[in-house]
């Protein structure tokens, strides 16, 4: 989405996540880890405290895999999916998250002590290329399905696993449709979104073209059916983008 867009934008908050829980967790024990995120019935998420270095394995002497950011490309606080969490051999506590970069789906290590405190959520999302669809799952049980249009063979939707970052309100005959959604997809060719390539969930103005292959590879839904499915997605929620 285009910087100059985002004047015609009202932002609204997305709403109080739930604390962290201590009883899903499940210990890795050859890895010496806990798991934290299964991605799939319960995931967890943090914002950033530190604008910090991410690192491939637990260790300052690694080598630097990205660096956490405070705010997304529209200026929401940054949202990180955290999948595993450890100790290193001083007692220093790692956690292993997920980065919204380019390339995608990649992960990396950070100290405990970068980061916000640890919300706990229970929904996913799939994206399916080939049926055209889109559908929320809440603790493992379907909640909501529709179709949806998504890029074009030549600007195509990435593959992979996502996560939603941030959430707002569109106003005006907006091309957006009525609400969007910011993903951690980031797209090989340009989109209409900031940073020219975060693939974004969003409504439309031209409802006849969905179902179909409209896009410079955002996923577009009926204004209805984004209206409903941001009411009942939260923040971190992850996003699993597949061909079948």
């Amino acid at each position: 989405m285009a910087p100059v867009a985002l004047a015609a934008i009202a932002l609204v908050a997305a709403g109080a996540p739930a604390h962290a829980e201590a009883t899903e967790p499940v210990q890795e024990a050859q890895q010496a880890s806990v798991r934290l995120s299964n991605e799939t019935t319960f995931t967890r998420w943090a914002n950033p405290a530190l604008p910090a270095p991410v690192y491939v394995r637990p260790s300052k002497h690694a080598r630097r895999a990205g660096r956490l950011r405070l705010l997304t490309e529209d200026g929401f606080p940054e949202v990180y999916v955290l999948l595993a969490e450890r100790r290193d051999a001083r007692g220093a506590t790692w956690v292993r998250l997920r980065l919204p970069q380019r390339p995608n789906n990649v992960t990396g290590w950070v100290r405990r002590g970068t980061l916000g405190p640890f919300h706990l959520i229970h929904t996913r999302l799939v994206v399916n290329q080939r049926t055209l669809s889109i559908t929320l799952y809440d603790r493992g049980r379907r909640r909501f399905r529709a179709r949806l249009g998504m890029g074009a063979p030549s600007t195509p939707t990435p593959t992979g696993s996502f996560w939603i970052r941030e959430k707002f309100h569109v106003s005006g005959n907006s091309i957006y449709g009525t609400r969007a959604m910011g993903t951690a997809a980031y797209s090989n060719t340009l989109t209409d979104w900031p940073g020219g390539g975060v693939i974004g969930v969003h409504g439309t103005s031209e409802p006849g073209l969905i179902p179909g292959r409209p896009s410079h590879g955002c996923i577009r839904m009926k204004n209805p059916s984004i209206e409903r499915l941001y009411a009942l997605t939260p923040i971190g929620t992850p996003l699993r983008i597949t061909r079948r």
